[in-house]
């Protein structure tokens, strides 16, 4: 059952002043810092001293958060260590008892009796929180890429669980909904309405996969509470930390719910770009079948995540006041005008990318995804990278020669073709670029979309040769393994007739000029 306000309002409170004193004087501190930075959560408080960090539990009482024991919060703090040593094991250091002296004063450690327990942490900047990086502008694509593959680690490193799939999903609905009729003043009854009707219509939909991906093994201990504030660039790395300790059932979660929480909040921030960088490297790294069929899933995950911020927020600002109050309903409903966004997708469609070495078709590929089809943006089907899971290398291993036989190529289009059918029989849209030189080629990812009744669009790019050579003689850092010697092979190649599908699209400016063209090009036919 999800808290209503009522209940968070009415949660005790014990006594901590004498144990929140002694953490807040630097006196108390071996390092001596001149300062001690304090910030509060609801049911937290840290402190910051030095190059260190200092958490205590409230010692509260709410009826999804029971901390109101010494034992308790000494469990709940254990548990934090644990769960967070999985993903940011350099960060949390220990859990160390605060205790009573023979003098009657309190110390770190000793043999005194505990009258507290404290997580102690390594303290970090606050500005290397993704949080702050991402206000500050766009998210750099290799940032969001190594978010990508953090969070698929630590996927992959939680054990899967007995769980139910649909029928666990649909009560946490009921709760959300019920504690959202108490801030209907706030977000106003008609539009809950509407929420909850969008709510029940993507359940409905994705109810089969969602136990499929139950029993399968897709429900997992996820972080729970993976939002941009709780993820930090730790020595030049996107580390996740403070995941969700006190209920393990709440963080017991659908994967794919779990990475939705960071997608959403992404697109919240104007970060939609990144959002669909994270989401295609998580399914690139993935490659399972399960979680592309599970994008059925995606509008009801971020729809409910969104939602529940809106709710939260609401409740929030019930208990402010003036200004403070209009900003947060303000927020709020901006979470809830997301959620019905969400939970209202477009059509799917698909889109192939085409044309010789060097024409930039992955670039253009990747800069129309965001705003393509349902959010966060198009699945980005890449034959490179699928070349290269197919003969199990890193993406920047150069293959030989043997992996780009026919025998080869016809593999490596099938998997495309078959990758984008669970794509778009799932409601999503995407975009596949590859070389489709040949008719066969085009014809066939053309054929997906027409059996699902789905709209096709074809770019082929073109340059002049020199244009090409020199653009794939001065590549780094990707994963194509053309050459200038591919290059000259390819410009023999007999392409055929086009379908009235495809549209030429000169490649031969600036990578902005190619977008530019190629959006008014899909404009046009729109």
């Amino acid at each position: 059952m999800w808290p209503s306000a009522a209940d968070r309002a009415q949660a005790p409170g014990g006594d901590q002043a004498e144990v929140i004193a002694f953490l807040a004087d630097p006196a108390s501190y071996a390092a001596a810092p001149e300062r001690v930075e304090r910030h509060e959560t609801h049911g937290a408080l840290v402190f910051l001293a030095g190059d260190e960090a200092w958490k205590i539990k409230r010692a509260v009482h709410f009826p999804y958060m029971d901390l109101s024991t010494l034992e308790k919060r000494k469990a709940i703090c254990e548990r934090e260590l644990e769960i967070n040593r999985r993903t940011a094991p350099e960060m949390y250091l220990c859990c160390t008892p605060i205790t009573r002296r023979r003098d009657g004063g309190l110390a770190f450690g000793g043999d005194g009796e505990p009258v507290e327990w404290a997580v102690r942490m390594r303290r970090f900047d606050q500005s290397a929180l993704l949080s702050r990086i991402a206000d500050a502008g766009p998210l750099p694509p290799a940032l969001a890429r190594d978010l990508a593959d953090a969070i698929y680690a630590s996927h992959g490193a939680a054990p899967p669980t007995a769980a139910e799939g649909a029928a666990r999903f649909g009560r946490l609905i009921a709760s959300v909904s019920q504690t959202l009729a108490g801030v209907a003043g706030a977000l106003g009854a008609g539009r809950l309405k509407q929420l909850d009707e969008r709510v029940a219509a993507q359940m409905h939909r994705a109810a089969a996969i969602l136990d499929e991906r139950a029993a399968a093994g897709s429900v997992r201990r996820c972080h729970g509470d993976l939002h941009l504030n709780n993820i930090v660039l730790w020595q030049g790395r996107p580390v996740l930390f403070d995941a969700l300790e006190f209920d393990d059932d709440l963080a017991t979660i659908d994967t794919l719910y779990d990475l939705a929480f960071l997608l959403m909040d992404l697109d919240i921030r104007r970060q939609r770009a990144a959002a669909n960088v994270v989401l295609n490297r998580y399914l690139w790294r993935s490659g399972a079948e399960l979680d592309l069929r599970g994008l059925k899933t995606l509008p009801l995950f971020l729809g409910l995540r969104s939602a529940i911020r809106a709710m939260v927020t609401a409740e929030r600002a019930a208990q402010q006041r003036g200004r403070a109050q209009a900003r947060r309903r303000d927020e709020a409903n901006r979470y809830l005008d997301a959620a019905l966004a969400f939970l209202a997708p477009p059509p799917p469609q698909l889109i192939a990318v085409g044309g010789l070495s060097g024409t930039g078709k992955s670039t253009l590929a990747r800069a129309l995804a965001p705003d393509v089809g349902p959010l966060p943006g198009a699945v980005h089907l890449r034959s490179d990278l699928e070349r290269k899971s197919l003969f199990g290398v890193d993406e920047m291993t150069r293959l030989g020669s043997d992996a780009y036989s026919r025998a080869a190529g016809d593999k490596v289009y099938a998997i495309l073709c078959e990758k984008m059918q669970h794509v778009l029989a799932a409601g999503h849209a995407g975009i596949v670029d590859a070389v489709f030189a040949r008719p066969e080629e085009r014809a066939g990812i053309e054929r997906i979309a027409a059996n699902l009744g789905i709209c096709f669009r074809g770019l082929w790019l073109e340059a002049q040769p020199d244009v090409l050579l020199a653009r794939v003689a001065g590549r780094s850092g990707d994963a194509s393994d053309a050459t200038p010697d591919v290059v000259h092979q390819q410009l023999a190649y007999e392409t055929g007739a086009f379908s009235p599908a495809w549209t030429r699209v000169d490649a031969s400016a600036s990578p902005t000029a190619t977008v530019e063209k190629a959006r008014k090009a899909l404009a046009e036919e729109a």
